[in-house]
């Protein structure tokens, strides 16, 4: 279905259903957001144009509910529904639910989804087009007795992911012949429970790879652009964590070898729309590992270096309007993202939930963020505790890396912890500012997220005494059950 978008649902929350928004008010388009319950009280919520309730928390029952999204459209008289990241934004049966509802589905069709969510097909794609792979299996003889056979060919250690897996789900790693079984089994059940299959693959473990992916764009003439390259290596359980545009690491002849293999890639599969093709690179080979059939949350860094606005590009892909961008683009700069999450990260990462007291970003040249909260907002326990997109952009990566810190240093939240001091610190690393750092910077290094720090005497000692006089300055003043209620702010002469 192509032809004039006027009113566009948007099938997802946060910080992208914002930045959705933001590019249809500037393609004046209105906006429609279908959301959760819980999702009332979002920025997202109190700048769309309309808004339709679609389920309760529960993402089995809003956010993954193919028949809500599609009903919550049509009510409010969409023309078409983009749906973000992650959700239902690989999912092919609902860009086909989409076609059967004359809804344009904004993003790739529903046979490059199937195509590239099974990533067995992907790899034999792949293969077909010249492209290089990770030595491994994805034979359909999925007894335990072949798998177990299959790693001993390939050596450990081996991978094990789910064959319609993403996202780190249904991924084990084998390092020894004796875990084997449990991890094949444990990839089987979450690719199940994920995916709705048991099928999985092997691959030769790259234990020093870097994750570098190139960003691809399919117009509606038929002709795949590349953006050049992103740096995704700081992760954590499979998560990114910091990304950058471009990567330190490749040397331009690499560089040109990687991007042009990507842009065969999604020729071969007439792709239209975004898409990410991801590699692992080390000792200066390169190997395909999946295509992520959607936008990514890191594209900002892609559109900062390249002047592009990626989500407008989707939109008007959509229409079957050309995008008019030159043939070749030449990057400008560097730009770093960090997601900036409400954790704790003396404790591991465990997420931090609560209401947003009190939020502030520092402005200046070169900063660019991406909220999905306010202050008053509720962070949940229901989804992903991400609370903003930090991007700083520069002339130089030493520079990017300085500003970030700075803005980071600046950016103040209050009501829940979050991650900002392990962001500084992994940034200061010696490996993250040379450009060193692998799949395995944080498991490395920050395993355990930061060491909580120890007071000295002498901070304990003045702690103690200055608590000791606030204490004495209260007033005396009691609670029902006769509690001393603490220091009294009449004591200073405070007036409303």
């Amino acid at each position: 279905m192509k032809g004039r978008i006027d009113k566009l649902a948007i099938a997802n929350r946060g910080e992208v259903a914002v930045r959705i928004i933001h590019a249809c008010q500037e393609l004046g388009i209105e906006t429609v957001l279908l959301h959760s319950e819980v999702d009332r009280g979002t920025l997202a919520y109190r700048l769309a144009d309309h808004t339709v309730c679609i389920g309760p928390a529960i993402t089995a029952e809003s956010y993954l509910n193919i028949e809500a999204n599609v009903h919550g459209a049509l009510s409010a008289g969409a023309d078409a529904i983009h749906p973000g990241f992650g959700f239902l934004s690989e999912n092919a049966d609902f860009a086909d639910a989409c076609k059967r509802a004359r809804l344009a589905f904004v993003g790739p069709s529903s046979e490059s989804i199937r195509l590239f969510g099974d990533k067995i097909s992907a790899k034999k794609l792949v293969q077909a087009a010249g492209g290089p792979v990770i030595p491994g299996y994805q034979g359909d003889d999925q007894s335990e007795a072949r798998l177990l056979s299959e790693i001993d060919k390939i050596g450990l250690p081996v991978i094990v992911k789910a064959a319609g897996g993403g996202g780190g789900r249904g991924l084990k790693v084998v390092r020894n012949k004796s875990e084997a079984a449990a991890a094949i089994a444990s990839a089987k059940r979450e690719g199940l429970s994920a995916f709705g299959s048991d099928r999985v693959f092997l691959e030769k473990y790259l234990a020093e790879a870097k994750h570098i992916e190139i960003q691809i764009f399919g117009d509606c003439a038929g002709r795949v652009y590349h953006l050049f390259d992103r740096e995704c290596s700081i992760q954590r359980r499979h998560q990114k964590i910091i990304e950058e545009a471009v990567s330190p690491s490749l040397s331009e002849q690499v560089r040109e070898q990687i991007c042009a293999t990507a842009v065969k890639i999604a020729e071969a599969a007439k792709y239209v729309g975004a898409g990410t093709v991801e590699f692992l690179y080390q000792n200066g080979q390169f190997y395909f590992m999946e295509m992520n059939t959607r936008l990514q949350v890191e594209h900002p860094v892609t559109e900062l270096v390249m002047g592009i606005d990626l989500v407008k590009a989707q939109i008007i892909t959509a229409m079957g309007q050309s995008l008019g961008w030159p043939l070749e683009r030449p990057v400008r700069g560097h730009a770093i993202e960090c997601r900036l999450y409400a954790e704790d990260p003396y404790k591991g990462g465990i997420p931090s939930t609560g209401v947003l007291s009190g939020i502030r970003f520092p402005s200046g040249p070169g900063r660019r963020l991406e909220i999905g909260f306010e202050a008053g907002d509720e962070i949940t326990s229901f989804y992903d505790p991400m609370i903003a997109k930090v991007i700083v952009w520069d002339e130089t990566r030493p520079r990017a890396i300085k500003k970030m810190i700075r803005t980071l240093h600046d950016t103040v939240v209050f009501g829940v912890k979050t991650n900002i001091p392990l962001l500084i610190q992994m940034l200061s690393h010696v490996e993250f500012v040379e450009g060193r750092m692998t799949t395995h910077f944080v498991e490395s290094h920050f395993a355990q997220g930061l060491k909580p720090k120890t007071p000295s005497a002498t901070q304990l000692a003045l702690a103690e005494e200055l608590y000791r006089s606030v204490s004495s300055l209260s007033t005396g003043a009691t609670t029902a059950g006769g509690e001393t209620q603490g220091p009294s702010p009449w004591s200073f002469g405070w007036r409303p």
